[in-house]
């Protein structure tokens, strides 16, 4: 169903990616920092285009008006798939066309993801701006050819600034949630006693994802016994895998299970479990970019290797700071524990780490994202 405009005096924005929390979270975080903006025209009518993955769920926890449109991927995929997911893509050009005459937007942000190239061309040919955002240190393909049509494009890290024309190149940071944001200025004694954790304790948060890791999760749990007598862990097995971790846990002591504070998503509570940690063990998605930085915490990252580039590029940035390491995920089963081990063991290395951290954050990025959007607009929109 199109979604029409409904008030011909707001400021209408569309909002476009997908396939990830990494490509929807930070669009949202724009959202709602753009809506507490006090202007002249101060109602903002909103639009996310989307597939039919993981982000209608995401999006719809905000409130936010949903238009899903077709698209398949190009990139890494066989003939057979290539052919059908370029008939999607075509598809989606004449949807988001609709869509978009029966909204009349005044800027478009969008990000990751192959959903957002119909939406991109349908915004050069309707001449709407267009705002790009990226998340990840690396662009792909997909964002690499949205950087010619955009109007301007924002990036986490400067280290971005090679892949685009200087001339619409803006760092930003990576725009974090307000609920984390929040969480990040609270007590760590807080955050624990949310998962029942004593403040004393040392904390390690293991995630990979909303739909998990498995080497990173079989990892864990083939160690997980001898790593329970030296921290208290909060594991976010992702839904694919919490059966195998949800009956691993019942096989540990009555002690052991005490000190393994299981889950297989987290969303409102996400905040608290990064405030809680001493130690992230985790997979190298854009988000790592922002949130780790932002909570200034240590990092073993264990990059996906079947995602091209970007994780190990993510990764590597971070690592290049002084704020992560890096355990390759073939070596996981062996190098994963005794990693984290030695990184608890050392408190000079952690808090160095810390620091590191620290000095990448940038907090309000949302906000600076907000303002490029704005910029692009017609002058008479804004006020």
């Amino acid at each position: 169903m199109t979604i029409r405009a409904r008030d011909q005096q707001a400021i209408r924005v569309i909002l476009c990616g997908g396939g990830t929390g990494g490509h929807v979270y930070p669009l949202l975080a724009v959202q709602a920092a753009m809506a507490n903006v006090q202007r002249p025209t101060p109602n903002v009518q909103w639009l996310f285009i989307g597939g039919a993955g993981i982000e209608k769920d995401l999006v719809a926890r905000e409130s936010v008006p949903y238009q899903a449109i077709s698209g398949g991927g190009l990139h890494g995929v066989g003939i057979r798939s290539a052919i059908p997911n370029a008939l999607k893509l075509l598809a989606g050009l004449f949807e988001a066309f609709s869509a978009l005459r029966a909204f009349k937007p005044h800027a478009i942000l969008a990000t990751g993801g192959f959903i957002t190239v119909p939406v991109a061309m349908a915004a050069t040919l309707l001449r709407v701006p267009l705002v790009v955002y990226l998340p990840d240190i690396e662009p792909a393909l997909s964002v690499r050819f949205l950087g010619w049509l955009a109007t301007k494009l924002t990036a986490t890290a400067d280290a971005s600034r090679k892949y685009f024309a200087a001339r619409k190149f803006v760092v930003t940071g990576y725009p974090i949630r307000r609920e984390l944001l929040q969480m990040s200025q609270q007590p760590c004694e807080q955050a624990r006693a949310q998962f029942g954790i004593a403040p004393n304790q040392k904390v390690v948060l293991v995630f990979g994802g909303s739909r998990g890791a498995r080497n990173l999760n079989r990892a864990l749990l083939a160690n997980i016994e001898r790593l329970l007598l030296v921290a208290e862990f909060i594991h976010i097995s992702g839904q694919g895998e919490w059966d195998e971790v949800r009956a691993a846990r019942e096989q540990l002591s009555e002690s052991l299970r005490g000190r393994y504070h299981i889950y297989p998503y987290l969303h409102a509570e996400m905040g608290a479990a990064l405030r809680a940690a001493d130690v992230v063990v985790s997979r190298s998605g854009a988000s790592t970019l922002g949130e780790l930085p932002l909570f200034g915490v240590p990092s073993i990252l264990v990059p996906y290797p079947y995602a091209w580039r970007y994780q190990k590029v993510n990764a590597d940035f971070l690592t290049s700071k002084g704020a992560a390491l890096i355990v390759r995920d073939e070596e996981a089963p062996t190098q994963l524990a005794p990693t984290i081990v030695r990184l608890l063991d050392d408190h000079k290395a952690r808090a160095q780490m810390s620091q590191a951290a620290r000095a990448l954050a940038k907090p309000d990025a949302a906000e600076a994202i907000g303002r490029v959007v704005e910029s692009v607009m017609p002058r008479q929109v804004i006020g």
